[in-house]
């Protein structure tokens, strides 16, 4: 069983940037893929960024592209998601998610932390 849990959300003016971690305990980080997600109010969870096992491969939605940047720390068991030139639709609860079975499915979540983009 592995627990996620994030940290480094707040309230953020548009422009500026956030950076988000997620720590992981309770598995061999190495062995999981890791991504990002996030859930506005009113709308379905949407996909950020995904990070494979050794961090060599990132992918991102296209909304994010170019102003995000996911990577890991497999020593110390992290994953982060560097937000720049953040706009007020970033704001959104962002969750941290560890894949260990085949794609596209997440295996364990963490609870959250809640960015605000202030216009």
């Amino acid at each position: 069983q592995v627990q996620l849990v994030e940290s480094g959300g707040g309230l953020v003016q548009a422009g500026g940037s956030l950076r988000l971690s997620c720590a992981a305990s309770g598995g061999t980080f190495s062995s999981y893929a890791m991504g990002w997600f996030r859930q506005s109010p009113g709308k379905e969870r949407e996909f950020v960024a995904h990070i494979n096992r050794s961090g060599s491969t990132t992918t991102y939605a296209d909304s994010v592209k170019g102003r995000f940047t996911i990577s890991r720390d497999n020593a110390k068991n992290m994953v982060y998601l560097q937000m720049n030139s953040l706009k007020p639709e970033d704001t959104a609860v962002y969750y941290c998610a560890a894949r260990w079975t085949a794609p596209p499915g997440y295996d364990y979540w963490g609870q959250g932390t809640q960015v605000t983009v202030s216009s």
